[in-house]
């Protein structure tokens, strides 16, 4: 009887009881497939060896639906809002204008409304867009996966994936659903992402000691799951998705897909958190440090403007202005529109970020680790060489080695491409009998091969490894026992082939009799040494440049493979990379921890590595204080990629690279990494443009509404005109995220340092009181406003005074303080020797045009304004040149002084 298969449901389950039976039922099926045998398996799922035809793949897929998880819940708008609404820079806001709607302050309340929305609506929907799009972008590097459809091999999407395909797996590999093995060789899968193990489990076909039934609720990596769960995960023939194949060759029948998985039920449970990074902690340490500012502020000036003018709730509506006056609120904004330009922008650069906050990390790092394969090199591997032990060119060489890469049914690497396209042998009268797959601790692959009546063992891959499994040679058809002599002529030979720059395998092989079928790699062992073939992978003509562009950014280079250290040394020289100081994986392992930290900090060029060394180097790395980002694109790579503070890879990866990574390079090349470092460091200039101007603009504001308050018998600025002040700014400053940065600014990598904007906050936010306390004395002296406390004046001209006081110092705050938006964006000389982009240009211009309309305009009397009189732009005219020359002294000043600028 065919197995009944459940119907495509939503994405996310809610945790009902219904959903959990669903659960049950998904592992209880899982469990008990697999205890069946392969021909009872395939015929309970419709199924055959040659997979499923096209017409019943899109029957299943309409049946099932794709085989995706939600990794990550999209919220509906209403959510989405409330959600933004949720910051504490935005939920100030909204209870200030609550405040204000209950004392009567309609106007307050609107301008506040007005700021949150335009804090709020610019965030989502840049946001939203930018979201859609990078996701479109994300799609473009899938994973893939090889199925069987038709009796034919072909690679789909691993979302297009359904119940019932033939899977064929092999190291390197993502699995793409939950699986029944029905064939496997030497296979070894890594289920940490389940699990949490490190270390690989085997798989094979076998049935024996399977549970056909689901036991009770037990633990899963942490996460609550049934024992079905448990049980599952003890199945020797089952494959989960989101696991990753470390070696070997298999194939599976998919049985669950999607959020019917494994990990699709444990996804549900767990909600996985990104590590905040030092740039999120600067962020929300900032906020923090403003907030705390505001309330201070806030109370100090309430219990001024109350004691001095009697006026409580007057007093409580000004604070509460001020408060909003102090508040960053477009501090989200402005990260978000930067984030989310920066990845559209990098994805014309053919640099695709897969997670937005990756960027933020992108443009710090100071340490580049990179494998040499394809990176440094040109990645065309061409066969130069196929000679026997003594230098001769031997045919017979070249026939093992083509045997040996055209029947191994595992990843196929640069130098097996290279060898099949060297020549096209006729292999008809050869069949493939056995496979010993390439592992990391082995170095070396071997295949089983029917051939001239023998099944014969070819093996093939490092040299050093290879001869240790000899005990003979060949020269022509005479085989000689091997001695130390042929060894140092061998070895010899080469270093000289390393040493201008080529990679060398050795090939050996050995005879058994036709009724052995099974190997081990017990059976590596006594093999008869032919000889060895020499590639050449010439480096890459653009990586000289690069290497010179990231040193000029800041960026120091490492290189970690796990190649021949004379080859390594060979192509590091050519491409400008110092080379004098290599050390071998092995010489590392044997040191103690605080020489290997020393070790890793001197050297620039490490060979022979193990997949775990180079996680190793990396970490260490990070503790020294570096921010490291790792480059590769193999299985060996995986583990560095994750532990890294940013993991890129490239197209062409390896699945479970490409599934690692954090940035994905469309083009395997430094100079599009080098393009994607400087686009991140202009993102992270932009938002620290903004903190910057915000904070010491609001610690400026800060003393100047002290002592206006205090000094004055009338409020210095009435609540709306605050507000609508506050507004305004804002709006001058959106358009930061578009804004052009100096060359200078992104010059070396750029960190997070909270000390760097309090000594900034602090030198140039009281220049902007001087300015506001000389306009206090301008309106109080020169305009008369001084006349106030005149008895005879009637409160009508009193009024009249007052509101010109607070036009005159409105105008001025606004006109001073958007001013020199261009004044702190640069460290160069403003307008003439950096300029604002065009969209900051006019929203500045604008801001200012209109800052002086408003007191001239229809909307005058509402906000309290009045008429200024001719002489007062006169002397605002040399107020805004003098403020603009001393701030731009100070400022001058203070990053030679901190920054050696």
């Amino acid at each position: 009887m065919p197995m009944h298969f459940t119907r495509k449901n939503p994405h996310r389950m809610p945790a009902s009881s219904p959903a959990r039976k669903q659960q049950l039922e998904d592992e209880k099926r899982l469990v008990q497939l697999c205890s069946l045998s392969s021909d009872e398996v395939l015929s309970t799922l419709n199924s055959g060896p040659n997979g499923l035809d096209d017409a019943e793949v899109e029957k299943r897929r309409s049946e099932f639906g794709p085989n995706e998880l939600q990794r990550s819940k999209h919220l509906s708008f209403f959510a989405d809002i409330f959600e933004r609404l949720k910051s504490p820079l935005d939920l100030q806001l909204l209870v200030i204008a609550l405040v204000s709607l209950i004392l009567g302050e309609y106007r307050s309340a609107i301008i506040v409304g007005v700021m949150v929305l335009l804090s709020v609506g610019l965030s989502y929907v840049l946001d939203h867009r930018s979201n859609e799009e990078v996701e479109a972008l994300g799609k473009r590097v899938q994973s893939r996966v090889f199925v069987l459809r038709n009796g034919t091999e072909r690679e789909i999407k691993i979302s297009e994936v359904v119940p019932g395909d033939i899977v064929l797996l092999h190291s390197g590999s993502i699995v793409p659903a939950d699986l029944r093995l029905i064939s496997a060789k030497d296979f070894f899968v890594s289920e940490s992402t389940l699990t949490g193990e490190s270390m690989p489990v085997e798989k094979s076909t076998g049935t024996a000691g399977i549970a056909g039934t689901p036991g009770t609720v037990g633990m899963v990596a942490g996460a609550a799951a049934s024992a079905s769960a448990v049980s599952a995960l003890n199945l020797p023939n089952a494959c989960f998705m989101g696991t990753s194949v470390t070696s070997g060759t298999a194939k599976g029948i998919v049985i669950n897909t999607g959020m019917h998985t494994l990990f699709g039920a444990i996804s549900e449970k767990l909600t996985e958190k990104r590590e905040e990074t030092n740039f999120d902690k600067g962020i929300r340490s900032f906020t923090l440090m403003m907030i705390r500012i505001m309330l201070v502020m806030v109370s100090l000036v309430f219990f001024i403007v109350g004691l001095t003018k009697g006026n409580w709730t007057e007093a409580l509506l000004f604070s509460l202005s001020v408060a909003v006056g102090l508040t960053p609120e477009m501090l989200p904004m402005i990260v978000t529109t930067n984030l989310a330009k920066g990845a559209l922008t990098m994805a014309k650069k053919k640099v695709i970020v897969k997670r937005l906050p990756a960027i933020q990390n992108l443009g710090a790092i100071n340490i580049l680790c990179t494998d040499k394969t394809g990176t440094l090199t040109q990645d065309k591997v061409v066969l130069e060489h196929h000679e026997d032990i003594i230098g001769n060119q031997s045919d017979e060489v070249l026939n093992y080695a083509y045997l040996n890469s055209y029947f191994q049914t595992g990843l196929r690497n640069l130098l097996d491409r290279a060898v099949l396209e060297y020549v096209d042998l006729n292999v008809d009268n050869c069949r493939l009998v056995d496979e010993l797959p390439f592992d990391f601790q082995r170095r070396r692959m071997s295949v089983v091969v029917e051939y001239e009546g023998d099944n014969v063992l070819i093996c093939k891959g490092a040299v050093e490894e290879i001869y240790s499994c000899c005990s003979q040679y060949q020269i022509d058809e005479e085989i000689y026992p091997l001695i130390d002599m042929i060894r140092a002529d061998l070895f010899e030979e080469v270093e000289k082939l390393n040493r201008e720059g080529f990679r060398v395998l050795g090939i050996a092989y050995r005879e058994f009799p036709k009724d052995k079928t099974s190997f081990t790699t017990a059976d590596e062992s006594q093999l008869v040494l032919l000889g060895y073939i020499a590639f050449m992978d010439p480096p890459k003509e653009s990586v000289t440049e690069a290497i010179g562009l990231l040193g000029d950014a800041g960026v120091g280079v490492k290189v970690l493979t796990g190649d021949n250290g004379l080859v390594t040394q060979k192509v590091c020289q050519e491409v400008g990379i110092n080379a004098e100081k290599i050390i071998a994986g092995s010489e590392l392992a044997a040191l103690s921890p605080a020489d290997f930290s020393q070790k890793v900090k001197e050297y620039n060029v490490f060979v022979k590595l193990a997949p775990a060394q180079k996680e190793q180097i990396v970490k260490e790395l990070r503790s020294q204080g570096n921010v490291v980002g790792y480059m590769g694109d193999g299985i060996n790579d995986t583990m560095a990629l994750k532990a890294a503070d940013v993991g890129i890879s490239v197209d062409s990866a390896v699945d479970v690279a490409k599934d690692s990574a954090d940035i994905v390079l469309l083009e395997k090349s430094l100079l599009v990494l080098e393009e994607g470092i400087m686009e991140g460091r202009r993102i992270f200039a932009n938002i620290i443009k903004y903190i910057r101007m915000s904070a010491s603009s609001n610690f400026g504001n800060m003393f100047s509404m002290v002592g206006a308050s205090f000094l004055f018998p009338f409020l210095p600025m009435q609540p709306v005109q605050i507000l609508t002040n506050n507004l305004l700014y804002d709006f001058s400053q959106s358009a930061i995220p578009s804004d052009n940065v100096d060359p200078e600014q992104i010059a070396k990598p750029v960190k997070w340092d909270i000390g760097n904007i309090k000594r900034f906050m602090t030198r140039i936010g009281p220049i902007s009181s001087i300015f506001d306390y000389a306009t206090f004395g301008l309106m109080w002296f020169v305009f008369g406003v001084k006349g106030y406390g005149n008895p005879l004046l009637a409160s009508g001209q009193k009024d009249a005074l007052v509101s010109l006081f607070q036009t005159g110092w409105f105008v001025e705050s606004l006109l001073t303080q958007t001013l020199i938006v261009h004044i702190i964006r640069t460290r160069k000389i403003p307008f003439f020797q950096s300029r604002a982009s065009a969209p900051m240009l006019l929203t500045t211009l604008a801001v200012m045009i209109l800052g002086i309309w408003l007191p001239y305009s229809p909307f005058a009397a509402s906000l309290g304004f009045v008429k200024l009189p001719p002489l007062y732009w006169v002397w605002i005219a040399g107020f805004m040149g003098l403020y603009s020359v001393i701030t731009h002294k100070v400022k001058t000043w203070y990053f030679r002084k901190f920054e050696g600028v």
